[in-house]
């Protein structure tokens, strides 16, 4: 199933482009990265994609349902996620537990169903230990898997992160990319991943799109490779 595209899509912030003709396809169960240079509007493309920004020209599409006629449910982990207030208020298993309440009202009870998701989150990102700790406590890296926590008790169709592992130890983030690999694999979730580190997550993906330069100007243009081993072509 086609979740999410961009066809030949403009976008700048200024009389310039900084995204030109770019186009894109992002389908059920697949892993993909997207990568280039400093400055080459991977945070824009994103947004683009989840509607926050409008593009000049092209068309944008992002799926509002799922193939069984279910709402479609899409999280979204942006850059530097990890600069928490010190003084937030609640700790670790209260503000993952938050989470759940994107399927629903946020007037509905707190079920053991709910509990048990966010337990699992936890765990999945190896901060179950952590649980009862105030946020302002956490490191940088801590804090980033938190919120990775709290998007997977969401239960997305559709994850899209930017810069994820920001923070994190080269332990931790290959942890992060075999979940990754098992929420696709095993859940069926898609997940788009802006990275700089596409040497280390290269085995786990699907298909890479990778920002390119394209003019004198810095416009900029996808291209898009796929990865031995995973992506099979939807039908």
């Amino acid at each position: 199933m086609l979740l999410a595209s961009l066809k030949d899509v403009d976008f700048g912030y200024s009389d310039v482009p900084t995204l030109h003709n770019a186009s894109l396809e992002v389908h059920s169960a697949e892993f993909v990265a997207v990568t280039g240079p400093n400055g080459a509007s991977k945070t824009t493309l994103l947004k683009l994609m989840l509607g926050l920004l409008k593009p000049w020209k092209g068309k944008v599409q992002l799926a509002r349902k799922r193939d069984d006629g279910s709402r479609l449910t899409v999280s979204y982990v942006p850059q530097q996620i990890a600069a928490f207030n010190g003084g937030f208020p609640s700790n670790v298993q209260e503000f993952v537990l938050s989470g759940v309440h994107s399927r629903g009202s946020w007037l509905r009870k707190v079920t053991e169903k709910d509990r048990a998701a966010a337990e699992k989150s936890l765990r999945q990102v190896g901060m179950w230990q952590l649980r009862s700790r105030r946020i302002g406590e956490l490191s940088g890296g801590q804090k980033q898997r938190i919120i990775i926590a709290r998007a997977l008790t969401q239960r997305p169709d559709l994850l899209i992160m930017d810069e994820p592992t920001t923070g994190m130890d080269q332990e931790s983030r290959a942890g992060f990319y075999e979940l990754m690999r098992h929420m696709v694999e095993v859940h069926g979730m898609t997940i788009v991943m802006v990275t700089h580190g596409l040497d280390e997550c290269r085995p786990y993906l699907d298909r890479i799109i990778e920002l390119e330069r394209k003019g004198e100007g810095g416009w900029k243009c996808c291209s898009t490779t796929l990865c031995n081993g995973h992506f099979v072509p939807a039908g």
